[in-house]
């Protein structure tokens, strides 16, 4: 018993001093955790101190302190969502020109246009790019922008960037193709923890017009790979103001990953009317958790329908029970996801949270093959798509950006094309877990957030 006593005391010790450290740290960065995640890591600290301390010094932290990029531009807007995104300190919606691509044919289309019209600047992100012909084709385009006067730039995430060989990357800089790498996993210096990704997937043009959505630059996303027909996604393009705050949110990402800045965009001059539109990024960058926001602070005000079709569903308890809660209300709402997507853990993670929404009354339809679209439909009020999927990782972690639509031309195509995908899906029914599925469930989602 004495022998053992000083290893007690030194181990109480090292508990003492991570949980410590994590109560310190969330306190003095103003961190505010979804209850969820902070019990997960104080658990892991209690459980496995030697274990869980490194990877949350390494890993925990959420939010990062940036430099905003005001637009120096405010509305008075009547409309909530529009007042609500703005007191993130975000820009105002705007009239915009908006074409929603039906199929890859239409997306891809629509992409090489945008990239053939730009004249002076083109700025491209991504979380991948494809070493295949799709990828490949891209490239060529970069470097044929180039070879016109245009300065290209693409921004890559450190995950697709270790996916690419070298080749790649020497082709794009010796076509005069600037890179640069976001939080890249091997640099000795970064300021980002390796787990916060950027998942945006955008492209702008001029800083006048913008390729957005769901879509990676790789094959399975526009041609598919070895025979297979491309994954069912979701993208779109514009011209607006919603072009001009995804630029400058280009900007800031793109210096803050070490890229030589470039002169501000100007504000687009835009002739007519419109559909209004806001750009709404999210992420460790921004003081809000603003995608998530919104999405709750809808399924409180929501009347009549919810539509909301994602690859991966595993959300944190807040959202969770905002849709319980709206469904209780007698709104209708479509859950569209994928039988099984191309991530088996989150498919397994998601199970509590489609059997709590099934009990409520949630319609949860299952497509027989993998869908990666995101987007959300509220009532005819708003819409929104972008790279955000309803998981806690999406809404809490990564660097993601979306573009809310409030004009009913837009919300009622993507309401059509949500509810288009319903017929070939077959109804989620929800069966009680066994034991040691309960149990692996519990566990799993203890870290569902880091998935």
């Amino acid at each position: 018993m004495n022998a053992w006593f000083p290893r007690l005391t030194m181990h109480s010790l090292v508990i003492v001093i991570s949980v410590l450290t994590y109560v310190l740290t969330t306190r003095i960065g103003e961190e505010r955790r979804p209850p969820s995640i902070a019990i997960a890591w104080v658990l892991g600290m209690i459980a496995v101190p030697y274990l869980a301390l490194p990877i949350y010094l390494f890993f925990g932290r959420r939010k990062l302190q940036r430099k905003p990029c005001p637009s120096g531009i405010r509305s008075h807007s009547a409309n909530w969502a529009e007042e609500l995104i703005e007191s993130f300190g975000l820009p105002p919606a705007g009239p915009s020109r908006v074409r929603l691509h039906t199929d890859a044919g239409e997306s891809s289309a629509a992409l090489f246009e945008i990239m053939a019209g730009a004249e002076s600047r083109l700025d491209i992100c991504t979380y991948i790019l494809g070493n295949d012909d799709f990828g490949r084709e891209t490239v060529d385009r970069m470097i044929e922008s180039v070879r016109r006067g245009v300065r290209v730039r693409l921004l890559i995430d450190g995950y697709g960037a270790i996916q690419l060989p070298r080749s790649c990357f020497k082709r794009l800089r010796a076509g005069g193709v600037e890179t640069a790498t976001f939080s890249p996993f091997f640099a000795r210096r970064t300021a980002n923890p390796r787990n916060l990704r950027d998942h945006r997937k955008l492209v702008v043009a001029d800083g006048a017009r913008l390729w957005a959505g769901g879509r990676n630059l790789a094959a399975e996303y526009f041609t598919g790979r070895k025979g297979a027909s491309p994954w069912h996604d979701l993208t779109f393009d514009l011209q607006g103001l919603a072009a001009h705050s995804a630029a400058a949110q280009f900007e800031t990402d793109w210096t803050a990953s070490g890229g030589a800045p470039g002169p501000p965009a100007s504000i687009p001059a835009f002739a007519g009317s419109g559909s209004r539109t806001q750009f709404l990024p999210s992420g460790p960058d921004q003081s809000e958790d603003t995608v998530h926001a919104l999405l709750i602070d809808a399924c409180f005000r929501v009347e009549h329908r919810m539509l909301a079709v994602t690859p991966y569903f595993v959300p944190d308890v807040s959202l969770e029970t905002a849709m319980r809660l709206a469904a209780h209300r007698g709104v209708r709402i479509d859950l569209v996801i994928p039988a099984t997507s191309n991530h088996r853990l989150a498919d397994f993670a998601r199970s509590r949270s489609l059997r709590a929404l099934s009990d409520a009354g949630v319609f949860i339809h299952l497509l027989p093959y993998m869908n990666h679209a995101k987007g959300v439909v509220f009532d005819s009020s708003l819409a929104l798509s972008g790279s955000v999927n309803l998981d806690s990782r999406s809404l809490l972690l990564n660097y993601e950006c979306a573009v809310v639509f409030y004009g009913s031309k837009e919300i009622d195509w993507l309401a059509s094309w949500i509810q288009a995908l319903i017929p070939d899906s077959a109804r989620f029914e929800a069966r009680a877990p066994g034991l040691w599925r309960d149990l692996s469930e519990g566990l799993l989602l203890t870290v569902a957030f880091q998935l």
